[in-house]
């Protein structure tokens, strides 16, 4: 006859058979997702944020179109660093006179996500 205890040690050694992690260097690795895992995410950041107020995946709002600014820059880590920057800091001067607004409450990551979302749309690869 199998005890309560018995039972508990055999589900504990099933689940850690199952979905325990290994552990080798005894750090956790992070995960590294797919740019089209990436692409995801960020174009669902964007459709969440208040980027549609000024610009459009395909048409001129008050700012460029993302597919403008995807024609514009390489698809290239130090773009998708240097857009997320500016989609956090904001600016002017690049498409006019009119300001994007600074987004300084979104992540570097968050940003980095949107940045190659809105690179995507052009079709280029990822460099």
């Amino acid at each position: 006859m199998i005890n309560k205890l018995s039972v508990a040690t055999l589900l504990v050694v099933f689940l850690m058979s199952c979905g325990g992690k290994q552990e080798t260097s005894g750090q956790d690795e992070p995960v590294q997702l797919s740019t089209n895992q990436l692409v995801a995410i960020g174009k669902m950041l964007v459709d969440e944020s208040d980027c549609k107020t000024c610009h459009h995946a395909t048409n001129k709002i008050i700012g460029p179109a993302h597919k403008e600014v995807a024609e514009k820059y390489e698809f290239t880590d130090a773009n998708i660093k240097l857009l997320a920057k500016r989609i956090i800091e904001g600016g002017t001067g690049v498409w006019g006179e009119v300001p994007m607004n600074a987004h300084p409450d979104l992540s570097q990551e968050d940003a980095e996500k949107m940045a190659i979302y809105v690179l995507s749309l052009d079709g280029e690869e990822r460099k």
